[in-house]
């Protein structure tokens, strides 16, 4: 017994010295944010706001879907956003999900975009369901870096409101860094994630502040980030810009955003060296 007791106080240090490994190589692969290319390069990365939550990367032949709904089934008419179509992927196509509930997996939307192939890519030990027919499925551990052709995504610590499983996204493309924060709401990991990857060129935050009401017994604390909290983490992040995503619901009464949360969102980052650009969906983020 003694032996196995030594045993296991050599193996931490070890875990913890191949952590710190993993964490150089993440380093490694992800170049500083802006360094590689000019944002008028011929290889620049674009950005295009989708509905809810979801965002669209694109290189000149690549595609990279976070988080894509295009259906209406998971908030019929409370959701007021214009749902974008994701059938014409330009190149090869994968796509990042944050977590696998049906307003950030939209397993239809996926499948669209998926059409000709791709990989999805999720969190370890939290595989959607069902798998679009002609997806493959790539579990990701925190930290671990993907390749996807002309991306590099790593998934990184983020919590859930309703306690299921959960990641956010660090992305590089085309010489920019981004940040998706699904619908993560505020947590302890904002100062290790800007440890290891910081600073941002943008990054997307969800801000509606929602309380649950389905969670009983039903409490007044979010279940999201507020605008604030939103607004604090971009600044711990280091970003330029802060897009903000995952509001818009209205007339539902199990599940209540924080009013005017935009103007909120404002209010908090005056006097911040960050500026808030608000894009409707369909609507391509200006790097300028």
């Amino acid at each position: 017994m003694n032996a196995g007791k030594c045993g296991a106080g050599r193996a931490r240090p070890r875990r913890r010295f191949l952590a710190g490994c993993a964490g150089l190589a993440t380093l490694a692969l992800v170049p500083p944010a802006g360094c590689a290319l000019a944002a008028a390069g011929a290889d620049a990365l674009r950005i295009q706001r989708l509905a809810w939550a979801g965002i669209r990367l694109q290189l000149p032949r690549e595609t990279l879907f976070i988080d894509p709904l295009a259906s209406p089934e998971a908030w019929g008419t409370a959701l007021r956003d214009r749902l974008i179509p994701v059938d014409d992927a330009v190149g090869s196509t994968n796509v990042l999900i944050t977590h696998a509930h049906n307003d950030h997996f939209d397993a239809a939307a996926v499948a669209t975009a998926l059409a000709r192939g791709g990989t999805l890519v999720h969190a370890l030990g939290a595989a959607p369901r069902p798998t679009p027919a002609n997806a493959q499925l790539r579990p990701s551990a925190l930290w671990e870096p993907q390749l996807l052709g002309g991306f590099t995504a790593a998934a990184v610590p983020a919590v859930d409101g309703n306690g299921d499983p959960q990641v956010s996204w660090v992305v590089t493309a085309g010489g920019r860094r981004i940040f998706h924060g699904g619908d993560t709401l505020w947590h302890g990991n904002w100062w290790r994630i800007a440890r290891q990857f910081a600073p941002f060129d943008a990054v997307f935050l969800p801000i509606n502040g929602a309380r649950f009401g389905f969670l009983k017994p039903a409490v007044e604390q979010p279940g999201v980030l507020t605008p604030e909290q939103a607004v604090a983490a971009a600044t711990i992040l280091g970003t330029r810009r802060l897009i903000p995503i995952h509001y818009g619901i209205a007339g539902m009464d199990e599940y209540v955003e924080v009013e005017d949360a935009i103007g909120r969102l404002r209010e908090a980052a005056q006097g911040k060296p960050l500026a808030i650009q608000a894009l409707a969906p369909g609507d391509w983020l200006d790097w300028e």
